[in-house]
């Protein structure tokens, strides 16, 4: 609980995954990839419920194995490639819908520390904000380009100038670790980003998600040295 409000962890953990099979429940480290995603979760102050959501018997048998709940099997309409996020969070909050506040945690950060979900969670009540999402240092917008069919730059915001980096404002990208809302704001919503939404920065060497085998070396180095 956060100031005696009820709090949901939700993960989204979908079978069909195509860039690597089997993805959520792949080893990393010795650990079901999900496992370090359900263990951050677990070790929350705040947190009072681990919910996993999925449609593969595998990955809920595994989500229990390693402490989470899986209250529901997710319907197979919002398990397709083409099915969105923010309905599996809605389907989840109609399903357990005594919850003050949501924690949408991919499985595919495992970096991610349960300090970072705490700093979400604490940053919107200090700040009376109904939503929060974790971000990143990013490269500046400046810098940033499109590739037209003819391989030729189409910068997003103009032609820049020759600025140092340092002369450039800060930018930041959501990195996809960390989403916090009330649930009656997300049903509201439908959503985590508006304009009420605020940020709590994560540094970007834990925001590393997984969408490649890659990516599980990569993260494996990284488990190896804390």
């Amino acid at each position: 609980m956060i100031k005696q409000q009820k709090v949901l962890a939700l993960i989204p953990a979908r079978g069909g995954s195509k860039g690597v099979p089997n993805k959520n429940i792949q080893p990393l480290n010795g650990k079901p990839l999900i496992a370090w995603t359900i263990e951050a979760a677990l070790r929350s102050v705040y947190i009072d419920r681990v919910v996993v959501s999925s449609e593969n018997s595998d990955i809920l048998r595994i989500s229990r194995e390693w402490g989470a709940d899986t209250p529901f099997v997710r319907p197979s309409e919002l398990a397709r490639d083409d099915s969105s996020s923010m309905d599996v969070v809605y389907h989840a909050l109609k399903v357990l819908p005594n919850y003050e506040w949501l924690v949408l945690l991919q499985p595919t950060s495992p970096l991610r520390l349960e300090q970072d979900i705490d700093c979400c969670l604490q940053a919107c009540l200090t700040d009376r904000a109904p939503a929060c999402v974790s971000v990143s240092l990013s490269k500046p917008p400046e810098w940033l380009f499109r590739l037209q069919a003819d391989s030729r730059l189409n910068p997003v915001l103009g032609w820049p100038q020759q600025t140092r980096r340092q002369q450039l404002e800060p930018a930041y990208a959501v990195n996809g670790m960390v989403y916090v809302a009330q649930s009656a704001w997300f049903l509201e919503n439908r959503r985590f980003l508006t304009e009420q939404t605020i940020a709590e920065i994560i540094p970007a060497h834990r925001a590393i998600d997984i969408d490649s085998w890659d990516d599980f070396q990569l993260c494996a180095g990284l488990l190896n040295q804390r």
